[in-house]
């Protein structure tokens, strides 16, 4: 049979968590209703971050330029996440690392120049 015990800290520690993020949620939108500020508008209401009004449709079409900048953000994201520990054990991997890293490199300068070539980098 296990010790639950020792599970105890744990549990603390969740609940003070869930505590604290419920009240910074919440306690900000209750004084603001009890202090009289909640007073939403037209300008409150807008739409702010992607700067058109939002679908009514959800099956309305979508331009897919946002798909393809997302794609080749995490591409260049991930080269970016496998060259850190490349360049720190590139002394234990010797030339063999290195040579494997270059070609990896090249395919992507590849990719960024059809890409490039094919316009997905331009916005019209």
């Amino acid at each position: 049979m296990t010790d639950l015990s020792q599970y105890l800290p744990i549990l603390i520690f969740l609940g003070i968590a869930v505590g604290l993020s419920a009240l910074f949620v919440f306690l900000p939108m209750g004084v603001s209703r009890l202090t009289g500020t909640h007073n939403p508008d037209a300008a409150k209401l807008s739409e702010y971050e992607c700067g058109f009004p939002a679908f009514e449709d959800s099956r309305s079409q979508f331009d897919v330029r946002f798909y393809l900048v997302a794609i080749l953000f995490i591409i260049f994201d991930l080269e970016a996440a496998f060259l850190f520990p490349w360049a720190v054990s590139l002394q234990d991997i010797g030339w063999a690392g290195w040579t494997t890293m270059m070609v990896f490199l090249a395919e992507l300068a590849l990719g960024l120049v059809y890409a490039w070539k094919k316009g997905a980098l331009d916005w019209e």
